[in-house]
């Protein structure tokens, strides 16, 4: 039977291939509904001439049709682009949209043909349609990942299917961007042109074209799954084989940056994934207000707990709307070293932490901001009883520890609730605070006049049994409250880290600014953190590629193995 509509395409997609436009060719490849009159027609007659039976005839006339190799002497290869027209048609064929799971699959296999048609010498061609069909992709499958409903049965086979092999079940979205990412490495790995990638206009070249685009649509993915060690996969690849970042499109380079920023800050490397999501914040267009509302609230909460600030301006934008009653309590609290104002902001009952947790930034302000918190408290305490010393008398500033400690002790009670009558709430805050671990070994003595019970191996342990290994431990009475040498401890840890100057003389628990002679005691002794913090840095950060920047060739980037930030 005569398929008009179908010669008609495979004719218009030869011509674009001799005129290598694969633009025109990703435009040319309808895969997605509303599917236009002339492509229905197509539908039509590949159901009733080429039925699923007769793929293979379906793909003699594609090849027929196309051309088989490139023009020229040496030209490469276009077998494994007639496979994937001739896939194309199949999918065009038998898909319904009604049925996502189904199309998940199908498109999932379309993508997987293209993407071997892309390891090919003439794979620029299809480069486009390869990173149509991955945002397609991705899409359904994040779309489906947030439908249980739909995804119970494959759910369950994928469990069944693990437990046979013995390996970890990946879910329907990671096996997506494991797909993608296949096709990603072939866009980093490529090797013609010269060694820099770049053409004569200093402009990417061949498959390094679509090296950002394949790795956002990865990242977008594997953020999603929270698999930050794959998203570690493609940074290290990058920072080896990618041309310069700032080559690429405005919206490639504020894109990839955002995940750069948010990986370094899920590590602990604060400094790193403020940097990333600074330039980030900078270069993403105004009025993509959503987008830089995403940057913004975890560059916030980088420099927070770097000792940074938002000046009031940052609130004033209106990316921002919102977030000053969420930050600036906090940064309030951080400030003074107001300790049982910042546990509550910071605790998961507080009505807030719904939302700090849902940006995934709660557990890391509330446990890198002690750093600041002690360092504040510290200075209060010294402004309010601090020695200021006397140059004349040549006697150095100093603190007394033991007031630090009064001082804690003080806001961590109000913290957990503690009042004046300390014993009438030990009850309240050992609920608070959880049952003691070993607790699960310790049973209350029996009272004198109760009868020995019966042996019943259902029963409990008996009462006034104690675990021999735990028969002199006992659960330590106000575990959460800190101890004179818990607030010595704090200190010598911001003097090692150079948040405070001077030294502890630990007989006299007294805490000595050294060098204040000629200037403030309180300038000298309690340097700003980020001054501090920033000094210690350096302004590299690994998966950013930046022009005139030494790479090694061939190593292994471990991005998460150096020391966070505080520490």
């Amino acid at each position: 039977m005569a398929t008009p509509t179908v010669d008609q395409f495979l004719d218009e997609t030869s011509r674009l291939i001799k005129q290598k436009d694969g633009s025109r060719i990703q435009d040319f490849l309808h895969y997605e509904p509303p599917w236009p009159p002339i492509y229905k027609r197509m539908v039509a007659e590949l159901r009733q001439t080429y039925p699923a039976a007769e793929h293979i005839e379906l793909e003699s006339k594609c090849s027929k049709a196309l051309p088989a190799n490139e023009e020229g002497d040496g030209g490469g290869s276009f077998t494994s682009f007639i496979s994937f027209v001739a896939k194309y048609f199949a999918f065009i064929r038998d898909v319904d949209i009604g049925q996502l799971l189904e199309t998940h699959d199908k498109l999932k296999a379309l993508l997987g043909q293209a993407s071997i048609a892309l390891s090919a010498s003439t794979g620029v061609l299809i480069l486009p349609t390869v990173i149509s069909l991955s945002r397609t992709l991705s899409k359904l499958a994040i779309g489906l990942d947030k439908r249980p409903d739909l995804v119970a049965n494959l759910t369950s086979r994928e469990a069944t299917v693990g437990a046979e092999e013995a390996g970890e079940r990946v879910t329907l979205a990671e096996g997506s961007a494991n797909l993608i990412r296949e096709a990603f490495k072939k866009c980093a790995s490529e090797r013609s042109g010269n060694s820099s990638g770049l053409d004569n206009n200093g402009k990417p070249e061949g498959r390094r074209v679509g090296i950002y685009l394949m790795a956002n649509v990865c990242l977008k993915l594997f953020f999603h799954c929270r698999k930050l060690r794959s998203a570690e996969q493609i940074f290290a690849l990058i920072y080896q084989q990618s041309p310069p970042l700032s080559l690429y499109p405005a919206a490639q380079r504020t894109t990839f940056l955002y995940y750069l920023g948010r990986y370094h800050f899920a590590n602990n490397h604060f400094y790193r994934a403020q940097l990333a999501l600074q330039e980030a914040y900078y270069q993403c267009h105004r009025q993509a207000t959503k987008q830089r509302r995403l940057i913004l609230i975890y560059l916030i909460a980088s420099n927070i707990i770097l000792g940074r600030f938002p000046k009031p301006h940052v609130y004033q934008t209106p990316e921002a709307w919102g977030l000053r009653d969420r930050f600036e309590p906090i940064c309030r609290a951080l400030a003074k070293g107001d300790i049982a104002s910042f546990r509550k902001l910071t605790s998961i009952d507080n009505p807030s932490a719904a939302w700090f947790l849902h940006w995934r930034i709660l557990l890391q302000i509330a446990n890198r901001c002690e750093v600041i918190l002690w360092r504040s408290l510290a200075r209060r305490t010294f402004l309010l009883s601090g020695n200021q010393g006397d140059a004349s008398k040549r006697t150095a500033p100093t603190l007394n520890i033991e007031d630090i400690f009064v001082l804690a002790t003080f806001l961590e009670k109000r913290a957990l609730g503690i009042g004046s009558n300390h014993s009438s709430d030990a009850k309240s805050q050992k609920a608070r605070r959880g049952e003691h671990t070993n607790s699960i070994f310790i049973f209350p003595p029996t009272p004198a006049d109760t009868p020995p019970a019966q042996a019943d191996d259902s029963c409990e342990a008996p009462h006034g049994y104690i675990d021999p290994d735990l028969l002199d431990c006992v659960d330590p009475p106000d575990s959460d409250l800190p101890t004179i040498d818990t607030v010595e401890s704090m200190i010598a840890s911001l003097v090692d880290q150079d948040l405070l100057h001077g030294f502890i003389s630990h007989s006299q628990k007294r805490f000595a600014i050294t060098g204040a002679k000629n200037a403030s005691p309180l300038a000298v002794g309690f340097p700003n953190v980020w001054a501090t913090l920033k000094a210690k840095m350096d302004d590299e950060v690994p998966g950013w590629v930046q022009e005139g920047q030494k790479r090694g060739g061939g190593t292994v980037m471990h991005l998460s193995g150096a020391r966070p930030v505080g520490a």
